[in-house]
C-alpha cells in the first residue's frame, strides 16, 4: 500500500489498541512463571465472558481455563466490556500467539456464522493469509479448527451481544517444534530475523484488514439501506395489497370492496390530509394558548 493509500485508509478510521489486559498476569510471567495465562486471581480471562461461560469440556483444567465465579467476576473483563459498548467497534481483533492462524467465531462450538458478515470475514481472512502471511495461517472458527472448543471467550462475546460486525482472533506467532515446557520459545520470536519478519508481515495484514474493513463496511451498510428501501411501500401498493387481500378473504359482499380502487385511494389521501391539518390547528391552538399573559399597569 502506498503512502497515499494508507493515509486515506488511516483517516477514516479511529483504532483503540489496548497492550496489555492481563496486567497482573504478565507481572507473574515476567517473574520467572513463563507458562502462566491467568490473572492475579487465577482466573482465565478468555474464559470469564458471557456467551457460554462456565460449560466445562471432557478435556476441561481448572487449573488453565478457571472460568471465575460469574461471567465479568474480573475486574480485566469488566474494563473490557465497558470499552466495547462506549466505543462500538466495526471491527475487534484478540491478538494472540502460540500458532499462526486467524480466527472468525465461533469458539464455543465448531462452526461459524452464517450470512453475509461471516463471508465477508472469511474473505478478507483469506486474502490477508495469502498475500501477507504466505499462507501459513489455519483460517476459520476457533472451536472447529484449533482442536478444542473455548466457552467464554470475548471474540464470541463480541459478535454475539456486543454486535461488533467483524470480531477476530490473531495468532501471530508459534514454534511447534518448541517443548511444551519452554513457552517463552513456543511463543516468542527468540531471533531477531524472526521477530523482524513477524512484525512486518503482521504489520501489512492489519492495514489490508484496515482498507478491506472500510469497503466491506460501506458495503454492509449499502445493503442494509438498500434493505430498509426495498420493504417501504407507497400509498397506493399498500392499498393495492390491502383491498386485494381483503377482496380474497369476505369476496364482493363488503360495500368498501365494491368501491373502485381509485375511490379508495382518494378517500385515504383525504384522510391523510384533513388528519395532517387538524393536527397542526391543534398545535397551533397550543401555542397560542401557552402565551404568557402580561396584565397592563399605569406607568
Amino acid at each position: 500500500m502506498d503512502r497515499a493509500a494508507l493515509n486515506k485508509t488511516l483517516n477514516r478510521l479511529v483504532i483503540k489498541v489496548v497492550p496489555m489486559e492481563n496486567w497482573n498476569g504478565r507481572k507473574l510471567v515476567e517473574a520467572g512463571e513463563l507458562c502462566e495465562r491467568r490473572n492475579g486471581r487465577g482466573v482465565d480471562l478468555n474464559r470469564n465472558w458471557s456467551v457460554d461461560w462456565g460449560k466445562k469440556e471432557k478435556d476441561y483444567d481448572p487449573y488453565e481455563e478457571n472460568p471465575g465465579t460469574t461471567p465479568f467476576s474480573e475486574p480485566e473483563t469488566q474494563i473490557m466490556r465497558k470499552l466495547s459498548v462506549s466505543f462500538e467497534p466495526h471491527v475487534w481483533v484478540n491478538v494472540h500467539s502460540g500458532m499462526e492462524a486467524l480466527f472468525m467465531p465461533y469458539d464455543h462450538k465448531n462452526i461459524t456464522p452464517d450470512g453475509l458478515p461471516s463471508k465477508m470475514m472469511t474473505s478478507m481472512l483469506e486474502v490477508m493469509n495469502h498475500f501477507h502471511l504466505k499462507d501459513r495461517c489455519i483460517i476459520g472458527s476457533g472451536g472447529g479448527s484449533v482442536g478444542y472448543l473455548a466457552h467464554g471467550t470475548a471474540t464470541d462475546y463480541m459478535y454475539d451481544i456486543a454486535r461488533v460486525p467483524m470480531a477476530f482472533t490473531f495468532e501471530i506467532y508459534g514454534d511447534s517444534k518448541a517443548s511444551s515446557k519452554d513457552c517463552f520459545k513456543m511463543f516468542n520470536p527468540i531471533d531477531i530475523t524472526t521477530f523482524n519478519r513477524v512484525l512486518n508481515d503482521w504489520s501489512a495484514a492489519f492495514f489490508k484488514m484496515f482498507s478491506m474493513g472500510l469497503e466491506q463496511m460501506d458495503e454492509l451498510h449499502s445493503n442494509a439501506v438498500a434493505s430498509t428501501f426495498d420493504k417501504l411501500v407507497s400509498i397506493d401498493d399498500y392499498l393495492n395489497g390491502y383491498l386485494m387481500e381483503r377482496k380474497s378473504r369476505y369476496g364482493k359482499k363488503v360495500e368498501v370492496l365494491d368501491l373502485g380502487m381509485q375511490e379508495i385511494r382518494t378517500y385515504f389521501r383525504l384522510f391523510l390530509l384533513s388528519s395532517v391539518l387538524l393536527l397542526f390547528m391543534f398545535c397551533s391552538r397550543i401555542s397560542k394558548s401557552t402565551r404568557p399573559l402580561v396584565s397592563a399597569m399605569n406607568l
